[in-house]
């Protein structure tokens, strides 16, 4: 057990947090006025300079590295904003990795070196209307037709609706109830039928497009199933590394805000001497480093655990939800620290506490990991409807 980094990987998230704190703050800013996504350029110089698809074999073009070094690179994005390290996010912790690890080689070939190039970006299409926490409600259906799969229904809350180049569709591919019959569809952007409904305006994500998505008898091929009927737990294998992810995010969210608070508070003066002379302040940031500690502690875990396969469900969900809740508590703290300029649109840090609150939710909710938790300590599912 080693709690250091090794020189390269130091020098992977020296490089990332480099260019991410010299090339993205003013990229951020405007995304975060315009609501609009990293545009293909900026995508393809993520990839140009090793960023996309970190932890994707190197005969796929990834970068072949472990997921530990894809996290480190997501954290320094991530300390900049969710928006420009979500391309980073979906590369390598995102549905692309189901494709990968699940599809036929020709999907496998076609779509994963393609996200690696920064030519593409997936998106993960999983929950609906009636069916959110309780996933296997889902109702949209995938039938095959002759050497087709046919989709038809609808789908909420996507990260990267309207814009991503391909989505990977959660949907029912038998008639079997429950888990048993689902299964998971990979999209191209532009197939006929498949079509988005309005942007969402959220509290934050703002850079992170986000829509419903209606199906109308959209085909793709039959060898665009990522995941026969049958496959769910092989889907929630697979999500686990995106809660890793996810926990990645808010840390990030909770590490830029301590940084940037410590700095404030050694420049700012009151009553004749530094914020950071008062003994109250000093208390404040030794909690919330403890709290960012143990959060990437928790993720850094799960992530060196799983080199051999996916991550646990139980080290994932752990990792996830203490990230999302200390988060919102670190980020929280910052803008009172702050006062006026941590309220301030100006200044990132608000931006931050709603982008904290926003991963608490994205990619299965806290009190959700908390049953995960639980049921992976006394080994048995707890059945919500009874």
């Amino acid at each position: 057990m080693d709690f250091q980094l090794t020189e390269e990987q130091l020098a992977l998230q020296l490089a990332a947090r480099r260019y991410a704190t010299e090339r993205l703050p003013e990229i951020a800013r405007e995304l975060e006025e315009t609501g609009h996504a990293p545009d293909a350029a900026l995508v393809r110089e993520f990839a140009d300079l090793g960023f996309l698809g970190i932890n994707i074999p190197t005969e796929l073009g990834g970068l072949g590295l472990g997921n530990l070094e894809a996290l480190l690179v997501i954290e320094e994005f991530g300390k900049i904003s969710s928006a420009v390290a979500f391309p980073v996010f979906e590369s390598c912790v995102g549905p692309v990795r189901a494709i990968e690890r699940f599809a036929t080689p020709a999907l496998r070939n076609r779509v994963v070196p393609a996200v690696c190039r920064g030519e593409k970006v997936v998106a993960i299409s999983m929950s609906e209307p009636a069916a959110g926490s309780a996933l296997t409600d889902l109702t949209t259906r995938g039938e095959r037709r002759g050497d087709q799969i046919v989709i038809n229904g609808s789908k909420r809350w996507c990260s990267g609706g309207g814009h991503a180049g391909g989505y990977v569709v959660y949907c029912r591919l038998s008639a079997d109830p429950g888990a048993k019959g689902i299964g998971a569809v990979y999209v191209d952007e532009g197939t006929p039928g498949m079509t988005f409904g309005k942007p969402e305006s959220l509290m934050g994500f703002r850079g992170i497009p986000s829509s419903d998505i209606y199906f109308d008898n959209c085909a793709v091929p039959a060898e665009n199933i990522v995941v026969p009927a049958g496959g769910f737990k092989q889907l929630m294998e697979a999500f686990d590394l995106e809660r890793c992810g996810n926990a990645t995010m808010a840390l990030a969210q909770a590490s830029g805000a301590l940084a940037d608070v410590v700095a404030y508070v050694q420049s700012r003066e009151q009553f004749g001497r530094p914020l950071i002379e008062f003994q109250a302040v000093q208390i404040k940031l030794a909690e919330m480093q403890m709290r960012v500690e143990a959060a990437r502690l928790l993720i850094h875990r799960a992530a060196c655990n799983a080199e051999r396969g996916l991550p646990s469900i139980i080290e994932s969900s752990v990792a996830k939800c203490f990230a999302n809740e200390i988060a919102r508590e670190v980020c929280g703290n910052a803008v009172q620290l702050m006062g006026a300029y941590g309220y301030s649109r100006e200044y990132p840090m608000e931006r931050r506490l709603r982008d904290a609150w926003g991963w608490g939710i994205a990619g299965g909710a806290v009190d959700i990991q908390k049953v995960n938790i639980a049921s992976a300590m006394v080994g048995r599912r707890f059945d919500q409807r009874r």
